[in-house]
């Protein structure tokens, strides 16, 4: 896992002794914001750090990135920036003033209320990057949203992102829309579509197929849930596995015809619900074969997902998360 790095310094604790606290980078994918509005808040209204390392390298201790939060609720709000700032270095509204004749000035604007675009996620003792993440998710910030995926991807590698960063958001997500009334459906549909680019992006070119080393990955039928799929073909095509991914709810018919076609290794059948998860249709799949006379072959295959507990299909794999299931891919592609 690479640290972040700026102006050629190493990742520190935040808060600590002279050469630590977090940088520019780190502070900005902290509060889902790009790391040029960090240096713009710095540079126009003095929101940057209390002090320097050697004079020059920028590191944001606790109190620093605490002042930066309080500016995103603040403009979150739709408080003018100047104000924002002015109100997060610690300064007050002024009291209503009294004119000449006696008569009370223009009331101070009413007290900012907290920003829902920070607050709300239980996102627990998870990585600080998905509170950026989130916050940007909540805000339906694109720019910012596909930056934070991708260096989530780049600095901790793609199966840790995505289990200890992805997965954690979009369940904080959910949970935030089962519980408000389904008023945040748009915000889980934009992060979903998002993180579906980021893994597109994040993953090498495919790889061609090998006579009898390609892999299928299919959602079974009625289940369109295909984002853990989607992170499983990425995972396996960055370890040069080929992949066939058909995505959400394949009929049994072309399943069927997508592996007499292929002749897979390994084929994955993703189910989300219980409902959605067929035993009959594993074991068909199980026992397909193909091949001369004497030489026949099955494809290796695997249970993905929560709909297939309680109806485990004996003989069957079933890998509970994405480093397991890459795992038990990986020895039955291998060229």
């Amino acid at each position: 896992m690479s640290a972040d790095t700026e102006h050629g310094e190493g990742r520190a604790g935040l808060g600590g002794p002279p050469g630590g606290g977090l940088t520019t980078g780190e502070v900005a994918r902290r509060l889902g914001v790009a790391p040029t509005t960090v240096r713009t808040w710095d540079r126009r209204y003095g929101l940057g750090p209390d002090a320097h390392t050697d004079g020059r390298h920028r590191r944001w201790t606790a109190p620093d990135v605490a002042r930066l939060e309080r500016m995103c609720a603040l403009t979150a709000t739709g408080l003018p920036p100047a104000e924002a700032a002015r109100l997060a270095r610690g300064g007050t509204r002024p009291a209503p003033t009294t004119t000449a004749r006696g008569a009370a000035g223009p009331p101070p604007a009413p007290t900012p209320r907290r920003s829902r675009a920070g607050s709300g996620l239980r996102l627990g003792d998870v990585r600080q990057e998905c509170r950026g993440i989130a916050r940007a998710a909540l805000r339906l910030d694109a720019a910012v949203l596909d930056e934070l995926l991708l260096t989530a991807i780049a600095d901790h590698g793609l199966v840790a992102a995505w289990t200890e960063v992805i997965v954690p958001t979009l369940q904080a997500v959910g949970r935030k829309w089962e519980t408000s009334g389904e008023r945040y459906v748009e915000v889980e549909h934009f992060l979903s579509w998002h993180v579906s680019g980021a893994l597109r992006r994040a993953a090498p070119p495919a790889v061609a197929a090998r006579p009898g080393a390609t892999t299928v990955l299919a959602c079974v039928p009625g289940e369109n849930h295909t984002l853990p799929l989607e992170a499983l073909a990425a995972a396996l095509t960055e370890r040069g596995v080929p992949v066939r991914m058909f995505g959400g709810a394949l009929p049994v018919e072309s399943l069927v015809a997508a592996v007499r076609r292929t002749g897979p290794a390994a084929v994955a059948l993703w189910a989300q619900s219980r409902t959605t998860a067929s035993r009959p249709l594993a074991q068909h799949v199980a026992a397909m074969e193909w091949g001369v006379r004497g030489a026949r072959r099955r494809p290796v295959l695997l249970t993905l997902g929560p709909g297939w507990a309680g109806r485990t299909v004996p003989g069957l794999a079933r890998p509970s998360g994405l480093a397991e299931a890459v795992a038990a891919l990986e020895p039955p592609v291998a060229p």
